[in-house]
């Protein structure tokens, strides 16, 4: 169809919509089933079974089945079908880590897929992009990005970056009317979007032509074919780890091998036990396991309202020493409400909270009757018309719907009995400027009944107090001589002392032949009316997690458009601001300074006011420079450059564009500056459980090793035997370590300072834990073989039993001391239950594996005697007991 030819009357015709009430959601749904998702088709992903095969690619898999065949060769048929058993099992529980992770990721990247606003049910209502229809009628406004191809049915302003379909960096202004002709570019289809470009300014109305690859941006899909892999740094460091350990392992596996035949044990038998030894030793569930603890970890932050776009952010959120929020409804409750309205020295009292449109004017005490007030009814009036917000009563409450400036204008205006429905009868908007943050105003050219027009302006104070040439002062028009413009200022101090937000009001009159074309005509040569000050309070929980982030080493530092006096208040209020003083900077001040400079005094600086979005890249910079891993929240299409080049780009699930959205490695639900907070404790929290059982693997896998070595080195028999290193691999090791990937936070996680992003895995005294636990677990495991096999050396497989009952206990009881970087004794153990349902389950099997006869032969185990168990938990426990002992007297010390 030839979209761009026809008339509006005729699109909507042929996609079967309606402009007032869209689609149905029964409609949708049928659209749905007939044309599909409005998704690009990706690359097709490795079949279950294909993913199950991969488990069982790893060199030293293949050498152990290799060993199996030659067993059942020889005859060992238990042996083989045990350990192959072993194997698939592993394989198995590969598999499934792996499709865990694979469909924790696919939740990450449903929820943070862009969403739309479209017409459904007649109601506006967001939905992801993904479910949009032909005939669904969308809005859209600047920092959006198109979520399908549209034909255009309203602009205002509208300009649109299609660059990457087009090669065009200029923006592409856009209009409705029909454009003929068969063979049109692209970048000359003026009344079409296409699905995946941007809104650089203005705001629309479209109506969805094309969806997922019958789109143009789908012509060209494959471009778009390669998802990005989602590793972290923390996972390419482990993989080299991993690499050095099997290169070690193999090493002293082999050192076993050999000692062990020139002790006169078989080759054979010598062959199948280091091989096992080193599938046992080396950590190959390692990198699965780092997966799954952190898109379990990243699943939780989800559930405390914080979505992970970006994997690596997770470890980068351990190591933020600096977090720069936007104050408005970030650390405030982005409910603003007018309290006090000015014009001409008078001051007025506006009564109630939020958007709830009940309220009172109060002249000091005395109630006012805004209505039969001209300066009070042209100031609500003119806030009212140059508004695009909404208010929508559902079941009895007001919700916002646009902008929380406008929507507090709006509301102030209804609690004087004026309604927007009812202005527009008598008012026509002519022309629209939108606001931006350059221009820092909005204003609309309306028309009365009468023919006549006049232009309406609200914006920044300090603003409009430069392009207004005459003020309204006691309802007489007068110059804006210096000596009022004083007076003005002085009145928006007073209104930002107590922490006001203040919007100036402002118009002009305009001549019958008088046309405007340009925000900048408009914007000039105004007659000055009032301030509206409103008030944004601060959320009730940011000031504890400000001071949590604080005893957590993190510095909070606001960054606001408003007023410095404002800034100021606020920031003392949430303790922002330290008692001891704390620099404020404004934007004129920001602007002077250069990055090195900025450098130089950064540290001291804890608010930024009067800002433009373009000076937070300013600020980053300037605060990596000192060394700080910088957390930076933003919203709006000119945030993205700073969201990008923080180390941890946060922006606005509610208010934020799909730009900030995209640029972004964290997402807040809440737009809450304490779920930042939340999202550190559980990214520091994520990090230290990958070090617990980074820590617990290792230390076992040493101390498998060092029994099977100093054992060989003694000249004694095998302390353990292939399938027993086998099921130790498998069970003791796998369950414990998963639920160690779950634990809780220790109670002084966020009293800690920063990690250090280029701080090794090994740090914090790890390495000489995983050695000194590892060595301990191997010597008491070995002295508890040689006790029993010196008691009775003709009872071979007994003394082996008690081997294997000795490393799995002490590996059972080392997993608590795992849990604490301190000790044993610092945390209690039943905090974490996955864990303690993990231990008594390899429990319960290693005993089933002792004493239950039909696997006995299996696993070469004999039932052992009562008064043994006092040895064996005796030597389970010296690895652990004898270093806490040994801290706790030092601590006492």
């Amino acid at each position: 169809m030839k979209w761009h030819e026809m008339r509006l009357e005729d699109v909507m015709k042929s996609t079967n919509s309606d402009r007032e009430a869209g689609l149905s959601s029964k409609e949708a749904e049928k659209r749905i089933q007939k044309h599909g998702y409005n998704e690009l088709q990706e690359a097709e992903k490795p079949s279950a079974f294909l993913v199950f095969l991969a488990q069982f690619k790893d060199f030293m898999v293949l050498v152990l089945l290799a060993a199996t065949l030659v067993s059942g060769l020889l005859g060992e048929y238990i042996d083989a079908i045990a350990i192959i058993a072993i194997v698939i099992i592993n394989g198995v529980l590969g598999f499934f880590q792996e499709r865990k992770a694979e469909k924790s990721l696919d939740a990450l990247k449903e929820l943070s897929a862009p969403q739309v606003i479209a017409l459904r049910d007649g109601e506006w209502m967001k939905i992801p992009s993904k479910q949009l229809v032909p005939g669904d009628i969308v809005k859209f406004s600047s920092g959006d990005r198109i979520g399908a191809d549209l034909r255009i049915i309203s602009a205002k302003s509208l300009e649109i970056e299609e660059s990457a379909l087009t090669g065009e960096s200029v923006p592409a202004e856009k209009e409705t009317k029909p454009i003929a002709g068969d063979n049109v570019g692209l970048g000359d289809l003026t009344n079409m979007a296409f699905m995946g470009t941007l809104v650089t300014r203005g705001s629309g109305v479209g109506i969805v032509i094309g969806t997922g690859m019958k789109t143009a941006m789908g012509q060209i899909a494959d471009l778009l074919q390669n998802a990005e892999t989602m590793e972290t740094p923390l996972q390419r460091r482990l993989e080299q780890l991993g690499k050095i350990l099997i290169v070690v392992a193999l090493l002293l596996t082999v050192l076993v091998v050999v000692v062990g035949v020139l002790n006169g044990h078989e080759l054979y038998e010598m062959f199948l036990a280091g091989v096992s030894l080193a599938v046992a030793a080396i950590p190959e569930g390692l990198p699965a396991i780092v997966t799954v603890a952190l898109s379990l970890g990243v699943q939780r932050m989800i559930k405390q309202k914080s979505i992970v776009r970006k994997l690596p952010a997770v470890e980068t959120l351990g190591c933020a020493s600096v977090i720069c929020s936007d104050k408005t409804g970030t650390l405030t409750q982005n409910k603003m409400t007018v309290t006090h309205i000015w014009s001409g020295e008078k001051t007025w009292q506006v009564s109630g909270t939020g958007y709830d449109p009940h309220g009172e004017f109060f002249d000091e005490e005395r109630k006012v009757d805004a209505r039969n007030n001209k300066t009070l009814q042209q100031i609500l009036t003119f806030g009212l018309l140059c508004n695009s917000a909404n208010l929508v009563e559902k079941d009895g409450n007001f919700h916002l719907d646009g902008d929380p400036t406008e929507g507090a204008l709006l509301t102030a205006a209804m609690k004087a009995g004026f309604r927007k429905e009812a202005l527009l009868k008598s008012f026509t908007i002519v022309e629209e400027f939108p606001f931006d943050s350059t221009r820092k105003m909005m204003s609309v050219v309306v028309q009365d009944k009468a023919g006549k027009r006049f232009v309406v302006v609200k914006g920044a104070p300090d603003v409009l107090l430069t392009v207004s040439t005459e003020v309204l002062w006691k309802e007489r028009k007068e110059g804006f001589s210096q000596q009022y413009k004083d007076k003005a200022k002085k009145a928006i101090e007073t209104l930002a002392e107590q922490a006001l937000r203040t919007i100036a009001v402002a118009f002009k009159p305009l001549k019958d032949n008088e046309n405007i074309r340009s925000s900048f005509e408009a914007e000039r040569d105004l007659i000055f009316v009032g301030l509206q000050g409103m008030i944004d309070p601060p959320r009730p929980e940011v000031a504890l997690a400000v001071k949590e982030c604080k005893d957590a080493g993190i510095k909070t530092v606001m960054i606001t458009g408003d007023h410095v006096i404002t800034a100021e208040a606020i920031a003392k209020q949430l303790k922002i601001l330290p008692s001891n003083g704390g620099r404020v900077i404004d934007g004129p001040t920001l602007q002077e300074l250069s990055v090195e400079e900025l450098e130089e005094i950064v540290d001291d600086v804890y608010v930024f006011a009067r800002v433009s979005p373009e000076h937070k890249l300013k600020i980053v910079k300037a605060l990596q420079k000192r060394g700080h891993i910088v957390a930076m929240t933003g919203d709006g299409v000119n945030d993205a450059p700073a969201i990008k080049a923080a180390d941890i780009g946060i922006s606005m699930g509610i208010t934020g564009t799909d730009v900030a959205k995209e640029a972004s490695s964290l997402v807040l639900v809440d737009d809450n500056f304490a779920t930042i907070k939340s999202a550190i404790k559980e990214g520091r929290n994520i990090y230290e459980n990958i070090r617990k059982f980074i820590r617990y693997l290792l230390a076992s896998n040493v101390g498998e090793i060092l029994v099977m070595l100093f054992a060989m080195l003694l000249g004694l028999p095998l302390p353990l035997v292939p399938i027993q290193i086998l099921w130790v691999n498998l069970v003791t090791d796998g369950l414990p370590a998963m639920a160690l990937g779950l634990d809780q936070p220790e109670g002084d996680l966020m009293k800690r300072k920063p990690r250090h992003p280029k701080e090794g895995v090994f740090a914090r005294g790890l390495g000489w834990k995983v050695v000194s636990r590892g060595f301990l677990i191997g010597i008491a495991t070995l002295a508890a073989f040689m006790i029993v096999y010196y008691r009775d050396p003709n009872n071979l497989i007994y003394a082996q039993t008690i081997a294997f009952a000795t490393l799995v206990l002490a590996q059972l009881i080392h997993v608590f001391d795992c849990r604490s970087e301190k000790s044993i004794f610092e945390r209690n153990p039943f905090e974490n239950m996955y864990l303690i349902f993990a231990v008594i389950s390899s429990f319960l099997l290693m005993l089933i594996v002792i004493y239950f006869e039909p696997v006995q032969p299996i696993f070469h185990t004999v039932a052992i005697e009562p008064r043994d168990w006092l040895l064996v938990v005796g030597f389970s426990a010296i690895p652990t007991f004898l270093l806490a002992g040994s801290l706790l007297t030092r601590k006492s010390k």
